[in-house]
């Protein structure tokens, strides 16, 4: 069973930063897109982030281009998000989510919470 373990949520004021972390088991990381998505109340899922399997592209959405970085370490089968000027409206349950290069095949974190508020 694919494992996708997100982690580095919580609680940020205005302005401040956050660094997720989405650990991948049982699966061949180094092969799959990593992207991230996130989710607030009320609102459908948004992608916010992708990186690809070598990580030589990225793609940001564009309310969080130049204040958010997607990153890999394929060697630790770990990616992140470094958040850095967070603002009220980036507050949503945050997902990490890989998908097979390959088969296409798909896969989702639990999900972490991060709320920006004073």
């Amino acid at each position: 069973q694919v494992q996708l373990v997100e982690s580095g949520g919580g609680l940020v004021q205005p302005g401040g930063s956050l660094r997720l972390s989405c650990a991948a088991s049982r699966i061949i990381f180094s092969i799959n897109i990593m992207r991230w998505y996130r989710q607030a109340p009320g609102k459908e899922r948004e992608l916010v982030a992708t990186i690809t399997s070598d990580g030589g592209i990225t793609y940001y959405a564009d309310s969080v281009k130049g204040r958010f970085t997607i990153s890999r370490d394929n060697a630790k089968n770990t990616m992140y998000l470094q958040m850095n000027s967070l603002k009220p409206d980036d507050t949503a349950v945050y997902y990490c989510n890989a998908q097979n290069s390959y088969d296409r095949r798909s896969y989702w974190g639990q999900g972490t919470q991060v709320t920006v508020s004073s």
